[in-house]
């Protein structure tokens, strides 16, 4: 479901690497064969799958963050890049959380760079936390967010499809930029707006 509007002055936030523009439509290529569809427009049946351009892997969810907050948030991310140098992240393998036979969540794994994203992902949640937020209580788990199922029926076969599809999936780019988004909700596939963007070791 939709989640409800967010207060006025405030705009939704979420840090994340972007994902490279040859990798996005090499994954959007993916999310069709497994969506058996075009993925463009929700059909009957299908789950809600991300936008191929909005593809990102989340560091940090902030939610609905007043709008005077948004230069130190920056100014965090800017702290946090600077302590990881750029690095080689592969996608391999997919899967479904909470588990493929009842799957909310469809994803393509991280290979290389798993590391370092986790350590830019604690990096961050320091910064974040000098600035009031709490610490990030939920282990984080790298990876790739290609749909979210909502209890779609034959959900299960789409994640078994994927795990198959994605088995000997091998597509790797080089992460060299952290970056602050902010999420349009509207109608259709959440629109992501990216507001600052800090590179890695700088």
């Amino acid at each position: 479901m939709r989640p409800a509007d967010d207060p006025p002055g405030t705009s939704r936030l979420f840090v994340a690497v972007p994902v490279a523009d040859d990798v996005r439509e090499a994954v959007g290529r993916l999310m069709e064969q497994v969506a058996g569809a075009s993925i463009d427009v929700r059909g009957p049946g299908q789950p809600r799958w991300v936008r191929v351009e909005g593809l990102h892997l989340t560091l940090r969810f902030l939610g609905a963050t007043p709008d005077v907050r948004l230069a130190e948030i920056s100014t965090a991310v800017a702290a946090a890049a600077q302590g990881v140098a750029p690095f080689r992240v592969e996608l391999t393998g997919g899967g479904a959380f909470p588990t493929p036979q009842r799957p909310r969540v469809l994803w393509i794994g991280i290979g290389a760079g798993a590391p370092e994203l986790g350590a830019l992902a604690r990096l961050l949640d320091g910064e974040l936390q000098r600035l009031g937020w709490p610490a990030e209580e939920r282990p984080f788990q790298a990876h790739l967010t290609l749909a979210r199922t909502d209890g779609v029926a034959g959900s299960d076969e789409k994640a078994r499809r994927l795990m198959e599809l994605a088995r000997d999936v091998r597509l790797a780019w080089q992460a060299d930029s952290l970056v602050l988004y902010k999420s349009h909700l509207g109608r259709g596939p959440t629109h992501y707006e990216a507001l600052t963007e800090a590179r890695l070791g700088e």
